[in-house]
């Protein structure tokens, strides 16, 4: 046998082995799995009302909807046989002809300028992906032989016709109707399938939305081809040239953009969701929603002067833990960063973090009524000293606990964290759901308790519900809740019931705030509110929370850069902000009524205002709460104009040198007018009788400070009294008798009497420190 013969009849063995492998391959059907339509591709987000907030897209982007071959108008059929694949139903998978017609002509062109795919083979890509050159043609033509000898042509077409690419991430002849026509697949004219059928050469360069004049190009070279193969007359062609192309683009909603981008994530993160392909339900207020994105817009308009320019908020139903909305930035389509979700974006929270050191030390023995000291002093770290300073610079002495966290001090919180330490601080705020403080109590040091350790917003809120639903943790959740619901899954103790009582009572006190914030802020309610705000380091960060007994709102006001902003504090930046959120949300979900201290068990004792100690009939009185076993034994020391001194709880600062106010003015909020106020029906800012006569300049329990530099004659108080003609007082100071009407600064306690014609008698006890 010669080598030729040899040489042909190997290769006859071997095409005959290759053909029967490839008959043997086609023979098998196809796997089911292949053709599948995994139902449910894309989701449905809706509001709690069911009020659509996104069009739903699958994973990669796209757009789809399944549409049976028989709910499919005959005439979009007609016009993608008579675009893609004239000759489909005569050719069993691969047309030679058209094959044959492709080689002759990229020969004579020395190039690719036609192709050969059928709607089969384009059908065998999408549904295997094969690459695009020779190879991949191949397998094409195997796998369009195989979908051919175990599918019918009906199904062929069903198949195809729903994974088609249709231009702006349309899949389907579904979602393409719907995209452009706003119709179904079984409503569209002759002019719109034949639109359709242009769309699959080049669906993101013809397509009516990117070039309305390709658009109708490709439309025009479909209807001829309709019309060449009979499936078109002439006046099917005049009409369809006649009518638009599109008729609107169909405006897919796309509201509450951050929270339903998040929404999207957490759903990819749910290995088995069950909400695929249907309605996902969540728990968003649209209304609110909307509202509450104006009030965020409006801010930074009316601040932008002073340097923000990026603001955020977040709602929570208390009761059910439930995101009523849920604002990420001003503009989520901003081109720099307008998709940044400061929501859940950690950044440094300031004072904010107080309440919870504040509820640590209230189960810990702290009382509202505990002196704290507000003075400067430096604390030894490990990174070494640490002097922390007021935000006005100014230092007040002793203050009542109650005074030190509604008017934020952050002098006598940095000297509480240091008594109980950072190390349960940071285990209460861990349990409070501060996850985002994932380093060691050592890292953040005494600075934790003024915020130095970056936190979320969305764990902020849901920190604060805790402290409302009387210290106990539960998560949030963004999916809509049963009626009635208290939220699921884990529950932690943050503070005990009696403690978040008494500690919202301290920041819903409007008396406690007037030192630090004034008489005007935005933080008075028309129903009981719990307010804190807090101003990261260098201004870069502002932010406001109020806890009701029905919902806790979360803002923050800044720049995404760190840019500092311009002389904005809690009142002026996110104060403001805070209060329109907390108005808008009581429209719509009741506020109900903090948890009253006496009904988580707190006792009300009168006090006196300086020292905290029990009240006697001889200094300025308020009601104070608390907690069983913590009630002061002690009671004032004040003992009058022989053997006056100050009580224990002073003498740790007495001596030390003060920050002075200008003028002389006072440095405590004892300088507030004592007058009879009720700020709640449970708490009485004053409550003894007044006598007719009384000393009105110096008020009972002033903290003076010598300013530096001004001569000692310059630096006196007026003495006034009301009740009583100022001439027949006769005042002495000290227990001596004093005839001037300005008495000169003395370093040291003094003891101020005023006695009338009459009889009567006032007295106001001072402190002047140098």
């Amino acid at each position: 046998m010669s080598r030729a013969v040899r040489f042909l009849t190997c290769a006859g063995v071997g095409a005959a082995v290759l053909c029967g492998g490839a008959l043997a391959w086609i023979a098998v059907p196809v796997p089911v799995a292949v053709t599948a339509y995994a139902p449910g591709v894309a989701l449905s987000i809706v509001d709690r009302n069911g009020v659509p907030l996104r069009a739903t897209r699958s994973a990669d982007g796209s757009q789809e909807q399944w549409i049976a071959f028989e709910r499919i108008d005959p005439d979009v059929i007609n016009a993608f046989v008579a675009v893609e694949d004239h000759r489909f139903w005569e050719h069993h998978g691969v047309d030679v002809r058209a094959v044959l017609r492709a080689v002759r002509d990229n020969v004579d062109a020395r190039k690719v300028v036609s192709g050969s795919s059928t709607i089969t083979m384009q059908l065998a890509r999408l549904l295997r992906a094969t690459p695009r050159h020779w190879g991949g043609k191949v397998a094409q033509a195997m796998w369009a032989l195989r979908l051919e000898a175990h599918l019918d042509k009906q199904q062929i077409l069903e198949q195809y016709l729903n994974r088609v690419q249709l231009g702006q991430a349309t899949v389907g002849v579904g979602a393409a109707s719907a995209l452009y026509f706003d119709a179904a697949p079984w409503e569209l004219s002759i002019g719109h399938a034949a639109t359709l059928a242009g769309l699959a050469h080049a669906p993101s360069r013809d397509n009516p939305l990117e070039s309305p004049r390709r658009a109708r190009a490709r439309q025009a070279l479909a209807l001829r081809r309709m019309q060449q193969l009979g499936y078109a007359t002439t006046d099917d062609v005049r009409r369809a040239t006649d009518e638009p192309l599109a008729v609107r683009p169909h405006a897919a909603p796309f509201l509450a953009a951050h929270f339903t981008t998040r929404v999207l994530a957490w759903l990819e993160e749910e290995p088995e969701s069950s909400a695929r392909g249907a309605v996902v339900r969540t728990s968003l207020n649209l209304e609110l929603q909307s509202a509450v994105e104006a009030e965020v817009r409006h801010t930074v308009e009316m601040l932008r002067a002073r340097g923000v320019e990026h603001a955020a908020a977040v709602v929570l139903d208390n009761g059910s833990g439930e995101v009523l909305a849920w604002v990420g930035s001003p503009d989520f389509w901003a081109p720099k960063d307008g998709q940044t979700d400061m929501v859940v974006s950690p950044r440094q929270p300031g004072s904010a973090l107080k309440p919870f050191l504040y509820g640590l030390a209230l189960d810990r023995g702290l009382t509202a009524a505990s002196v704290l000291p507000d003075l400067p002093k430096s604390f030894a770290t490990a990174t070494g000293s640490y002097a922390p300073r007021n935000y006005d610079r100014m230092f007040r002495g002793p203050v009542r606990a109650r005074e030190a966290l509604a008017s934020s001090y952050n002098v006598p919180a940095v000297a509480l964290a240091a008594r109980i330490g950072t190390g349960p601080l940071l285990h209460t705020l861990h349990l409070a759901g501060f996850a985002s403080l994932n380093r060691n109590a050592e890292h953040y040091g005494l600075g934790l308790a003024l915020g130095n350790g970056d936190v979320a917003l969305i764990e902020l809120a849901n920190g604060y519900r805790a402290l409302a639903m009387d210290g106990e943790w539960r998560d949030w959740t963004w999916r809509a809740a049963p009626i009635g619901a208290r939220g699921a899954g884990e529950t932690r103790r943050v503070v005990s019931p009696v403690s978040s009582a008494i500690l919202l009572d301290m920041l819903s006190d409007p008396a406690a705030r007037i030192p630090g914030f004034g008489l005007e802020t935005p933080f008075d309610f028309p129903f009981p509110v719990a307010v804190k705000t807090g101003t990261s380091r260098h201004f870069t960060d502002n932010w406001a929370v109020a806890a009701t007994r029905g919902f806790t709102v979360a803002v923050w006001a800044g720049n995404f850069s760190g840019r500092p902003m311009q002389g904005v504090s809690g009142v002026t930046g996110a104060g403001p902000l805070l209060h329109r959120v907390v108005m808008e949300t009581a429209k719509r979900v009741d506020p109900g009524t903090l948890t009253p201290p006496e009904e988580a068990g707190a006792v009300a004792v009168p006090v006196c205002r300086l020292s905290g100690m029990l009240a006697t009939s001889r200094c300025a009185q308020l009601t104070e709460w608390f907690a069983p076993g913590t009630v002061p034994t002690a009671t004032d020391s004040w003992e009058g104009p022989e053997g006056v001194s100050l009580p224990e709880e002073y003498a740790s600062w007495a001596g030390q040198q003060m920050r002075p106010a200008a003028e002389g003015i006072t440095l405590s909020s004892a300088s507030m007018d004592t007058r009879e106020v009720s700020a709640s029906p449970a708490r009485d800012i004053a409550v003894r009788e007044r006598p007719s006569l009384r000393i009105t300049s110096p008020r009972d329990g002033d903290l003076y400070a010598i300013p530096a530099g001004i001569e000692a004659r310059y630096a006196s108080i007026s003495l006034q009294a009301s009740g009583v003609e100022s001439r027949s007082v006769r005042w002495s100071v000290d227990g001596r008798p004093y005839s001037g009407t300005r008495w000169s600064l003395s370093v040291g306690p003094h003891v101020f009497r005023a006695m009338s014609a009459r009889g009567t008698e006032a007295q106001a006890r001072i402190v002047v420190v140098p």
